[in-house]
């Protein structure tokens, strides 16, 4: 969205593009799918979470991991809805407190989710290697989980300090608000730009490659020995697909 008079600057404001005669039609069909989205995404979540206490004498240090993906999932989803509305209003109506925290919040959840995507893959690793699950200490897990939470806080601030609503002049000389990215300085916004990517895209992919590789050469390695082959399956098992997928399915086929 173009900037006033004289300001060369685009910004964001969360707005449908959609225009023309067909607009209604389009807008109820984006609405239609956020809902059928957030739908299926908060049944798919919460029977996930379900799932998991069922196995309470098994539960490893993974399936924590991926009891922190559900609940980063479900934050994610909440986001959805005051989304929904800005489609339909076409300005900015939910207030300063949202502002800050709609895409902040979802920031946040994205950045918890990869982080533990990283750390389920790294500990996928360190069991193969000792043939065994880590056992799921209550204050070991809670502090991991914590660190995860914070350092995304964290790293993700200054998008919940830097949103705020902005009047942009309209047609007929009326004012519009829009919630949008406004950073102090372009220096600023580089640096944050630059160590986000790199802390939470490039080293925690790296993490992810280097990890299911190390399985990929474990399980080739332990296919030669037919011994160790039921102890590597259990610990193989659905590790090349969606991880938490793998990590329902394994607690389905180990009763």
């Amino acid at each position: 969205m173009p900037g006033a008079a004289g300001d060369e600057k685009t910004y964001f404001p969360f707005f449908s593009d959609f225009r023309g005669r067909n607009v209604t039609a389009l807008r109820v069909g984006e609405s239609v799918a956020l809902g059928s989205i957030f739908l299926l995404a908060l049944l798919g979540n919460v029977w996930g979470i379900c799932l998991l206490p069922w196995r309470r004498h098994r539960l490893c240090v993974a399936n924590c991991l991926v009891l922190n993906l559900f609940c980063a999932d479900l934050l994610f989803i909440t986001a959805i809805p005051f989304i929904g509305v800005v489609r339909w209003t076409e300005s900015w109506v939910l207030g300063d407190v949202i502002c800050h925290m709609l895409f902040y919040v979802m920031t946040l959840s994205g950045t918890v989710i990869i982080l533990s995507l990283s750390a389920v893959s790294l500990e996928r690793v360190v069991s193969i290697a000792r043939l065994r699950h880590a056992a799921c200490r209550r204050r070991k897990m809670l502090v991991a989980a914590l660190l995860v939470w914070g350092f995304a806080a964290a790293v993700t601030l200054p998008l919940c300090c830097f949103f705020t609503v902005v009047r942009l002049p309209a047609a007929a000389g009326e004012e519009v608000q829009i919630c949008t990215l406004v950073w102090p300085s372009t220096a600023g916004e580089v640096l944050w730009d630059v160590t986000y990517a790199t802390v939470v895209f490039l080293i925690p992919g790296l993490v992810i490659v280097v990890s299911y590789s190390k399985i990929l050469q474990k399980s080739k390695s332990f296919g030669k020995e037919p011994q160790n082959t039921p102890i590597i399956e259990q610990g193989l098992i659905g590790e090349m697909g969606s991880t938490r997928s793998c990590g329902l399915q394994k607690h389905q086929e180990e009763v």
